[in-house]
């Protein structure tokens, strides 16, 4: 293959790559916005797929984030890949905040009174079975719709506008670039 690395990468070094980025996490982040911009598909797909995937992040089930964005961007003819990058929303460093947003959300709502997050919740979400942990998911599930719905639009609204304008700007570049070979052809002067 034309780009492989000649040693391979260790196991334990592509988590550590992973989980923080070799050169920076602004490199990381513009590298997710330029495999967004570049995708092929129209602007509401590629941006509604984003928006799927952000939302999806809010949800507590982290195992299935990925596989509820595919499944609902088939759904939907959104753009998979875009809903798959769109799930980089959460991620380890965001999951803490995440989860005590929704929770808090959740309890509000269930309950309009705002009471405290049990104490190492994530320590619960990741270590006791589904049964014991029905009273913290409740209110957790509740609380991601309204974030995850917010952050869904936001992130709709921003893909929307900065791939449309990528495109627009690609088709006008790729327009140029054909007159111009059209005139070099046919030996008239710009």
């Amino acid at each position: 293959m034309l780009f492989k690395r000649r040693k391979r990468l260790g196991q334990w070094h592509r988590l550590r790559v992973l989980l923080w980025p070799r050169v920076s996490w602004r490199r990381s982040l513009l590298y997710y916005a330029k495999r967004v911009l570049r995708l092929s598909g129209t602007p509401h797909a590629i941006a509604l797929g984003a928006a799927l995937g952000a939302f999806a992040s809010f949800t507590p089930f982290v195992g299935l984030h990925l596989i509820f964005t595919l499944a609902v961007a088939w759904l939907l003819s959104a753009n998979m890949i875009a809903g798959g990058l769109g799930t980089a929303i959460g991620n380890p460093l965001t999951f803490p905040l995440i989860w005590a947003g929704t929770y808090e959300i959740g309890q509000v709502i269930l309950q309009g009174v705002n009471r405290d997050a049990p104490a190492g919740l994530e320590y619960e979400l990741t270590n006791k079975s589904f049964a014991q942990l029905m009273p913290v998911l409740k209110p957790m599930v509740v609380g991601s719709i309204p974030l995850g719905l917010a952050s869904g639009v936001i992130v709709y609204l921003i893909a929307y506008k900065c791939v449309s304008a990528y495109q627009t700007a690609r088709r006008r570049r790729f327009e140029r670039r054909l007159r111009a070979g059209r005139v070099a052809e046919s030996g008239q002067e710009p």
